[in-house]
């Protein structure tokens, strides 16, 4: 007892591990809700119009991380280096919200132009506006950045319980299918708000529109990040919307709930990278080699951690299909399998970018980011048009390795990478 006590103690006082625990509580509660969503969705409207949710949601994802604009980083860091003075963080959560405003009105604005003249519109894509709207003003960068994720922590669960209750009662056949994303999106919303208010409330924020010079001078400072943010979207996207205009509604359908599911295990990634990145701009701040060293150790732990979890996946990949699905789908498996070791890779680019952004090599994130871009565009096109299934599957593995290629060059070759 007085051994757990003192583990208990230990963990309290080390905020590394104190943010693990609470982001790993919230991506977790995510990930339940998602798996349940898929669970209760896939099962009423079928593996076609869980296609269709899932292509309109990464159209709402990929808007999302334009408008964010790259705060959801540079925040973590700006609140960080600013949580000790009010007035310092009024400036950042006010900077950043506004940014983000206007960035949603401008996608709106040109959403609504598109659906007036004829050249766009989609039920599905109109109904996961919320989505987009939940980006705007969520508040989770202040959160990791004072260290305080305990609030949101239980903020967000009581949200995705409502979520999944909502979806229950409302989605009832293939014709409820577009009321999922806007569900998921609307609730987001409302949690997101109230804890904006609460944070501005416990800091004593006294929050007003910046200047135009500031808004500026961050969408200059960002404007890497961002288009980092929203390739990173594309590039998991892209195979979906090749599919949905190549491929046939069965391999989008089964491609979805297999890119759904490694997905939220690839979202744990966001765990390591924010629970980890308060230290790592201390650490790099006082001595570079010391993040140096850090990050080797973080690597070598989590590369471990995934690798058991791909195990896991590649086993059981008939029985995640059929829990999800309610029926044994070859394709579905064989994708799965296919995708199960894709977050060993992804776990090496996640802190390969975290190492290049608390360096503000925004520049080079950027250039990697184009040519993922464009090596995730080919192959998705050449995949989309195949009838080899192992093939199609492969897609995230080409563009994960490619990734982990380009960041481990830039980081062991700093000479020629910083010319």
């Amino acid at each position: 007892m007085k051994r757990l006590s003192a583990i208990y103690k230990n963990v309290k006082q080390n905020n590394v591990a104190t943010n693990f625990l609470n982001l790993g509580s919230i991506q977790v509660s995510n990930m339940l809700l998602a798996i349940l969503a898929m669970f209760v969705v896939t099962r009423t409207v079928g593996l076609v119009a869980f296609g269709l949710v899932t292509s309109s949601y990464r159209f709402a994802l990929l808007a999302g991380s334009g408008i964010n604009f790259g705060t959801g980083q540079s925040g973590v860091r700006d609140a960080t280096l600013s949580r000790d003075d009010p007035q310092k963080l009024s400036a950042v959560v006010a900077a950043t919200l506004s940014i983000r405003l206007l960035a949603f009105l401008i996608f709106l604005g040109c959403l609504l132009v598109l659906r007036f003249t004829g050249l766009f519109y989609s039920r599905f894509v109109f109904f996961s506006i919320p989505v987009v709207l939940a980006e705007v003003v969520n508040p989770l960068c202040f959160y990791i950045g004072v260290e305080k994720l305990k609030t949101f922590n239980v903020y967000n669960l009581v949200a995705n319980a409502a979520t999944l209750i909502a979806i229950i009662l409302v989605v009832h056949g293939a014709e409820d299918a577009l009321f999922v994303n806007f569900i998921l999106g609307t609730a987001n919303v409302v949690v997101y708000i109230t804890l904006l208010v609460r944070f501005a409330s416990h800091f004593k924020l006294t929050l007003k529109l910046p200047a135009l010079n500031e808004l500026k001078q961050l969408a200059k400072d960002n404007f890497y990040l961002t288009i980092n943010n929203a390739s990173a979207n594309l590039q998991q996207s892209v195979i979906i919307f090749a599919l949905s205009e190549w491929s046939t509604p069965v391999v989008l359908g089964a491609y979805s709930i297999c890119d759904r599911f490694v997905g939220q295990i690839r979202n744990l990634l966001n765990i390591v990278a924010n629970s980890i990145y308060p230290k790592a701009v201390i650490l790099y701040k006082a001595h570079a080699e010391q993040w140096v060293i850090y990050r080797r150790k973080v690597k070598r732990i989590f590369i471990a951690i995934f690798f058991a979890g791909g195990i896991i996946t590649f086993i059981g990949a008939d029985f995640i299909i059929y829990v999800l699905s309610k029926q044994h789908d070859a394709t579905a498996v064989l994708f799965l399998r296919t995708m199960a070791f894709v977050p060993v890779i992804s776990v090496l680019n996640t802190i390969n970018t975290l190492d290049q952004l608390i360096k503000k090599h925004n520049v080079f994130i950027f250039r990697i980011a184009a040519l993922l871009l464009l090596v995730s565009t080919i192959t998705a096109i050449i995949l989309a048009n195949s009838t080899n299934f192992a093939i199609i599957g492969t897609f995230t593995v080409i563009v994960e390795l490619s990734a982990c290629v380009m960041y481990e060059y830039i980081i062991t070759k700093p000479a020629i990478a910083h010319e």
